[in-house]
């Protein structure tokens, strides 16, 4: 796909100082970092993007892996920090992969190299939970994404509070175009076997009870990609920013702050 081809991505803008980009997860939008983006607001220039076919962004006509990580460099052509959760993980790896140098420094948030079990591969789900999961989504949208926000909540003192903003924005930037697309992405993308060659500095943020992404996956990153560190939240699951954002924050300003 030509560049010139690719749409051109949605995003919101907040803070002053140096660049971080926040890549948001399957089915929702830049919005659900809000809380986030405020909170490093102070010391940062936080960009809350729209994944294609999410939000206010036009889909690809080629919804590829390489395509989502060629549209977010395109967008983001200066060098950046990039925080990227559960798919936008997956894109900002392949970012970071593809065009190392317009990167500072990444950080993966309940993400993984391969979301679904292969062979040598038991840190995932099984293809058929995460069918199954798209086939709940397509006919009942908004009550299953709704209760995936409750279950990202649990084990977080304001999770009520929390929970309620995020309903709020849920669909504000409309309803994702590209669930099938994105989906089909996350089940057939194994960046594995190339984490070797990334020499970037690489912060790991991830729940020890995440059934989507299990710690394991966490746990490998961080042996496989050099240098990497790892900050594991006993109580949290697939949502860290989410249902511990305090902690979650207080662990990634200084991470940010030595690679800006």
């Amino acid at each position: 796909m030509n560049l010139s081809s690719l749409p051109s991505l949605y995003f919101e803008s907040v803070g002053r100082g140096p660049d971080v980009v926040l890549v948001h997860g399957w089915g929702l939008h830049g919005g659900v970092w809000s809380r986030v983006a405020q909170a490093l607001a102070d010391e940062f220039t936080v960009h809350c993007v729209d994944l294609p076919g999410h939000g206010h962004s036009a889909s690809l006509q080629d919804y590829t892996l390489d395509n989502l990580a060629r549209a977010l460099a395109a967008t983001f052509p200066l060098p950046v920090q990039v925080v990227g959760w559960s798919l936008g993980g997956l894109a900002a790896m392949r970012w970071a992969l593809d065009a190392p140098a317009s990167l500072k420094s990444l950080t993966l948030v309940a993400s993984s190299p391969c979301f679904v079990q292969r062979a040598d591969w038991p840190h995932a789900q099984a293809v058929q939970v995460m069918r199954q999961f798209a086939d709940n989504l397509g006919g009942q949208f908004e009550q299953t994404l709704r209760r995936f926000l409750a279950l990202q909540t649990l084990g977080s003192e304001s999770a009520h509070a929390v929970l309620a903003e995020m309903k709020h924005i849920l669909f504000a930037h409309g309803r994702p175009s590209a669930l099938e697309a994105a989906l089909a992405v996350l089940e057939t993308s194994d960046v594995r076997h190339e984490l070797h060659q990334l020499h970037l500095p690489t912060h790991l943020s991830y729940g020890q009870r995440d059934a989507l992404t299990p710690i394991g996956a966490a746990r490998w990153l961080a042996s496989t990609i050099a240098g990497s560190t790892l900050t594991e939240f006993p109580q949290a699951s697939h949502a860290p920013f989410l249902s511990h954002e305090a902690e979650f924050v207080a662990d990634l300003i200084p991470f940010l702050q030595r690679h800006a």
